[in-house]
């Protein structure tokens, strides 16, 4: 009865993991989770502000596809401030999160048998879009030891005749790796040639531990035109739920198309989200963004000191982001059974690498207080000691 592009479908293992960890957290275990990929912050008080104010003025009808004028000004102004790319508003469209405008995007440009590029470990996601649009994902394995980057001469050796889009992911869930600008100009070099887009997801642009942070589309003319940007505000300020994302592009015709599915499927955003988000992207938020950027490193650090003084775990310190890629290859080839009996022994939530496209791993998420930390990482330790 149902399609075969349903039925192509995988549960997310992220969501699916988290689930399965309140359920038990539920029945009175004592359960720690690492699995969510959100902040423990609220969210800041001017966002809340204006969304109050939206409610009360009856902000509260359909307004254009692609967003309402103000809002679609703010997300054109900051791109401008913090990236140094120069978009038309009309260049623009606000999503119900990232998630949906890669969804508007994939489904535009992915035809049956057209090649996308994932590096992995890449977000659960990308794959399944690509196979919810008919398209096969050609995977760029990368491991701790070259950083979870990939190179340009990996990149040149998968693009192949049938290569439609590469997506990139800096810095990246789940590993927390950033590429310089210097290692984006080298891949720059490799894609001149072709008529690759690229999808740069900068969803946690604003977390940056070290180095700075490069917009893709940022590097040249050549890469600006054949880039896609995505971000939004689930991540940096804290509105994973207000369901917030954009993308922009320079490409005309494809922002229209994109603007013609969200109009059949979804229409506008919420349109109180958009009053609110204006607060998120106009500076006026910046001081809780960079509370949460600080409390995020100093978890970072802990975690990550922590780890490592394990003789059986190992983790490279991520860039940024809010996750660890803790590699298990000296305890278990099988990272889902791994986390299986983690969880049912220690009442540890962790995702199991296979969900990103690397066995031998699994994610741990430090957006969770500093005694959560120590404690869960103390029961890691004392599993790997006698795991088998």
């Amino acid at each position: 009865m149902l399609t075969k592009r349903i039925n192509s479908l995988s549960t997310s293992l992220t969501i699916a993991i988290s689930t399965l960890a309140g359920e038990l957290k539920a029945e009175g275990k004592d359960v720690i989770s690492f699995s969510a990929g959100e902040p423990d912050f609220g969210t800041p008080q001017v966002i809340k502000d204006e969304a109050i104010k939206a409610i009360n003025e009856d902000f509260t009808r359909y307004t254009a596809v692609p967003g309402i004028p103000e809002l679609l000004q703010a997300i054109a102004d900051k791109l401008k401030r913090d990236n140094n790319l120069e978009y038309k508003p009309s260049q623009i469209i606000a999503s119900n999160g990232a998630k949906h405008s890669l969804f508007n995007l994939t489904q535009a440009l992915i035809d049956e048998g057209d090649e996308v590029i994932i590096p992995s470990p890449y977000w659960v996601t990308y794959p399944e879009l690509v196979t919810y649009s008919g398209g096969k994902s050609v995977i760029i394995e990368t491991e701790d030891t070259d950083g979870f980057k990939i190179t340009p001469q990996k990149l040149k050796a998968a693009i192949t005749p049938k290569t439609k889009m590469l997506i990139l992911t800096t810095p990246s869930n789940p590993t927390g790796a950033v590429y310089t600008r210097e290692e984006l100009e080298a891949l720059s070099d490799v894609l001149k040639s072709t008529n690759i887009t690229v999808v740069s997801d900068e969803m946690y642009e604003k977390l940056i531990y070290d180095g700075e942070f490069t917009a893709v589309a940022s590097i040249n003319d050549d890469m600006f035109q054949r880039t896609v940007t995505v971000n939004g505000l689930s991540k940096s300020v804290a509105m994973t739920g207000w369901r917030f994302g954009y993308l922009a592009s320079p490409n005309d015709e494809l922002i229209a198309a994109m603007k013609k599915l969200q109009s059949q499927s979804t229409s506008n955003i919420n349109s109180i989200t958009q009053k609110a988000a204006i607060a998120g992207l106009d500076g006026r938020a910046d001081e809780e963004i960079e509370m949460m950027r600080q409390a995020f490193q100093k978890r970072r650090d802990l975690a990550v000191t922590l780890f490592n003084e394990s003789e059986h775990l190992s983790v490279l310190s991520p860039a940024g982001a809010f996750y660890l890629f803790i590699n298990i290859k000296n305890v278990s080839s099988d990272s889902m059974q791994f986390c299986k009996d983690l969880l049912a022994d220690k009442g540890i939530a962790v995702v199991p690498g296979i969900g990103f496209g690397s066995e031998g791993y699994f994610r741990f998420s430090f957006a969770t207080s500093e005694e959560n930390i120590k404690e869960g990482v103390k029961r890691i330790i004392e599993f790997c000691k006698t795991y088998k």
